[in-house]
Parts: structure tokens; sequence; C-alpha cells
């Protein structure tokens, strides 16, 4: 047979650390990830519902189909950010989009450690 004689089975754990879905490669999230994801589907949802418009609307007002929203409502962790961010876009919560990553904290703390050891406090 041609092509057999290269087969390398699934071996190495950083093979199996790897997850195809839908032909993408993606890593295993940690349960904190995926629970933060859900929250935010499950907020997405609730903002589409408040404003009285169906998975249809808004999946056309953000540029994707039905399904991806529906994904995104679920809190799948392999649709990019853009698609994230284009759904909070349709529905006027583009602001949330600024806060993310803004303080922090631990940034700034290791930061400022660092300036200490360079000026030799």
């Amino acid at each position: 047979m041609v092509g057999v004689q290269n087969f390398e089975p699934l071996r190495t754990p950083a093979k199996l650390s790897t997850i195809l879905y839908m032909g993408k490669k993606t890593t295993p999230q940690t349960p904190k990830l995926a629970s933060l994801l859900r929250t935010l589907g499950d907020n997405i949802r609730l903002a589409r519902l408040r404003r009285h418009l169906s998975t249809i609307m808004l999946a056309e007002r953000a540029g994707m189909t039905r399904m991806t929203l529906r994904a995104i409502e679920q809190g799948a962790p392999t649709v990019s950010l853009g698609a994230y961010a284009n759904v909070l876009f349709s529905l006027g919560l583009e602001g949330d989009l600024s806060r993310i990553a803004k303080d922090d904290e631990l940034g700034r703390k290791l930061q400022d450690a660092a300036l200490m050891k360079s000026w030799g406090a």
C-alpha cells in the first residue's frame, strides 16, 4: 500500500494533548476556562433575548451562520474571538471588549518588582 509505511500512530504526550475539532487543532481547556466561556455564552444569549432578537436576526447582523451563533451561546472555545466580538457589537456591547485584561494587577506587580530590582532596592 502506498503511504502506509510512513504511518506514525499518535503516541507521544504532546500529540495526545491536542484535540482535532472539526478539522482544527485545539488544546484542551481547564474546567475554569470552560465555565467562563459557558457564562459568556449564557450572557450573550440573555442579552439577545432581552432585545427580543431571534437567533436568525442576530446571526445576520453579526455576519455569521445560526450554527456559529449557537456555538457562541454555548461558550464554544473553537469560535474565533472576532466572531464573539461581532456578536457583542451587534448587541451594542462592544464596550465590554475594552475591559478585557485592562486591570492587570499581577502584571503591574511583576513590572514594579523588576523596576525595584533594576534600581538595586
